[in-house]
C-alpha cells in the first residue's frame, strides 16, 4: 500500500486531480459554511438588484422570521434553513428613533419599524445582529440571487449524481460482468445480447426516456443515469474475468472447493479493480456532463435546486448582451471538474499499465 502511495504522489496527474476533487467535495459538503446566504438552495430573491456584476456589495436588513424554525441547527448548516429570515436590501440606512430608514434602489425611503426585532434588543444590538453589508463575489443573476452561493451549491450536483450514477452502474455491471464472464456458454451470450442492445441506444435518448418514465425530479435523474452506464462497466468486467478465470490462481481455488461468491469478491475482484477504477473515473465525467444536458433541457434538475446545466439555461441569452460571465462561470466549473475526472481516468491507466 505504501508502495501505491509513493508512486501516486510520482505521478502528478492523478495527484493534482485528485487535490482538486477533494477540494470540491470538501466544498460542496461544508457549502453552507462558506456562502453568506444560508436560506435552503441560496435562493433569496432580490429583484432590485438582478443581474449586478461581480463584486458587487450592498446592505442587507434581516427582518426576524416568526415562523416555527428547526431545532436541529446542524441540519441547517448542512442542508440550508428552509425558514430564513426575510432580507431586505439597501443603498443607505440609518438608524433613527422610530425605525431603520433606508434608501433602496428605487431610490425611495423605507422605514423599517423597531417593533419587527426582538424586543430585548436595543439599537446598537440590533445593527450588529440584523444589519450587514454583504458582497457578491459572482455578481447576482436574474432574479437577484447570489450567484456564488448557487455556483457553490451546484458543485453538490455534479458530484452527488456522480457518486451515485457510478455507484449502481457499478453495482449492476459488476454482477452482470462477472457472471457473464465466468460461467460463459448460453449465460454469457445472453449478456452479451443486452449488453450490445443497450449499446446500440445513444446514451442520451435513453436517459431522456427513463427520465420521462420516472418523472422529473432530482433523485430521478440519478437514476436514469446511473441506470444507462452500466454497460461499459459490465463490458470491461466481462473481459477481464474471461483473462483471468483460466489462471492458475483461479484453477486452486475451484479444486479447494471455494464457493463461487468467496473466488469473486477474495480472488477475482482485487485482480481486476484496476480498470474497474479507470472506467469509474470516466463513468463520472460523463454522469457530470449527461446530468448538465438533461438540467439545461429542462428535464433534469429542477428548480431551485441549483445546477450548472440549468445556470447555463437560464443565462446564455446574457452571452450577447454583456453579462457572458453569467453562463461562462458555471460552464468553466463544468469543464475544470470533468477534465479532472477524465485526466484522472486517463493518468490511472498508465499508472496500471507501469505497475504490470
Amino acid at each position: 500500500m505504501l508502495l501505491i502511495l509513493k508512486k501516486l504522489r510520482k505521478n502528478l496527474g492523478i495527484f493534482f486531480s485528485l487535490i482538486f476533487i477533494l477540494f470540491c467535495l470538501i466544498v460542496s459538503v461544508f457549502a453552507y459554511f462558506i456562502i453568506p446566504d444560508d436560506s435552503q438552495y441560496s435562493n433569496q430573491m432580490h429583484l432590485e438588484i438582478n443581474s449586478m456584476p461581480p463584486g458587487f456589495k450592498t446592505f442587507i436588513i434581516e427582518i426576524p422570521n416568526n415562523q416555527k424554525k428547526s431545532n436541529n441547527h446542524l441540519s441547517e448548516k448542512f442542508l440550508g434553513n428552509k425558514f430564513p429570515n426575510k432580507e431586505i436590501v439597501a443603498k443607505k440606512y440609518n438608524l433613527s428613533k422610530n425605525g431603520i430608514e433606508i434608501l433602496n434602489y428605487n431610490n425611495e425611503k423605507q422605514l423599517i419599524s423597531y417593533n419587527l426585532f426582538p424586543k430585548t434588543f436595543n439599537l446598537s444590538e440590533i445593527e450588529k445582529e440584523y444589519v450587514s453589508q454583504r458582497k457578491y463575489i459572482f455578481g447576482t443573476d436574474r432574479f437577484g440571487r447570489d450567484y456564488f452561493g448557487r455556483i457553490i451549491l451546484g458543485t453538490r450536483a455534479s458530484l452527488s449524481i456522480g457518486f451515485l450514477a457510478v455507484f449502481i452502474s457499478l453495482i449492476i455491471g459488476l454482477f452482470i460482468g462477472m457472471i457473464g464472464g465466468y460461467f460463459g456458454g448460453i449465460i454469457d451470450k445472453l449478456i452479451v445480447t443486452l449488453i450490445n442492445i443497450f449499446w446500440s441506444i445513444p446514451t442520451l435518448l435513453l436517459v431522456i426516456a427513463i427520465s420521462v418514465a420516472l418523472g422529473k425530479g432530482f433523485w430521478q435523474v440519478y437514476i436514469a443515469v446511473g441506470l444507462t452506464m452500466w454497460v461499459e462497466v459490465a463490458r470491461i468486467v466481462r473481459g477481464q474475468v474471461i483473462s483471468e478465470k483460466n489462471k492458475d490462481y483461479i484453477l486452486a481455488t475451484k479444486v479447494l472447493g471455494y464457493s463461487t461468491l468467496r473466488i469473486f469478491y477474495y480472488h477475482l475482484l482485487p485482480n481486476i479493480i484496476g480498470p474497474i477504477l479507470i472506467i469509474c473515473a470516466a463513468n463520472f465525467a460523463s454522469a457530470i456532463l449527461i446530468e448538465s444536458g438533461l438540467s439545461f433541457l429542462g428535464i433534469g434538475t429542477q428548480p431551485p435546486v441549483p445546477s450548472w446545466g440549468s445556470m447555463i439555461k437560464d443565462n446564455f441569452q446574457f452571452i450577447m448582451l454583456g453579462k457572458s460571465y453569467l453562463a461562462l462561470i458555471p460552464g468553466f466549473s463544468i469543464m475544470l471538474l470533468v477534465t479532472c475526472f477524465m485526466f484522472l481516468g486517463n493518468n490511472l491507466q498508465d499508472f496500471y499499465k507501469e505497475s504490470n
